[in-house]
């Protein structure tokens, strides 16, 4: 049995000048999976270079492979979901083809209206790791695809 996997070749956002202007060139010379985080503090950057590839009619969005990341802070169960949210909100998107955590490290929440994107420091300036079974945190990313996101 083969599976056909997406184009392998990916471009990566982070640390991106001019993210809107380069991700559509990405997109217009080819690329269709791109690779985001909310970390990368360009998911809206990101979110107007793919918008505007498709409504210059590049491609479709089913065409692209968009994969962002669950960041540290948002590892609790009960954050995963309106951390997607925010993701798709930024990024324009009604949904993400992946979704990953970016790091098995789980961190003190900290909300969105304080500080973002959070970096790996609370509001006190501190890195503060949390308790988590991280299997709690992929039971609600599992959830997620239920829900079609």
């Amino acid at each position: 049995r083969c599976i056909k996997l997406p184009d392998p070749r990916t471009f990566g956002c982070w640390r991106l000048d001019n993210p809107a202007q380069i991700v559509f060139n990405a997109i217009k010379i080819g690329y269709r999976r791109i690779d985001s985080a909310c970390d990368y503090g360009n998911e809206v950057e990101t979110g107007k270079g793919i918008r505007r590839a498709i409504n210059q009619g590049i491609c479709k969005r089913e065409e692209l492979y968009i994969t962002t990341k669950l960041w540290n802070t948002y590892h609790d169960p009960k954050h995963v979901p309106m951390a997607l949210d925010k993701s798709l909100i930024d990024l324009g998107l009604s949904y993400v083809d992946e979704y990953l955590i970016h790091f098995p490290i789980s961190m003190e929440f900290v909300p969105f209206e304080k500080k973002y994107p959070p970096e790996w420091t609370n509001l006190e300036g501190e890195m503060v790791i949390i308790p988590n079974d991280i299997n709690t945190t992929w039971r609600a990313m599992e959830a997620l695809v239920d829900e079609g996101k």
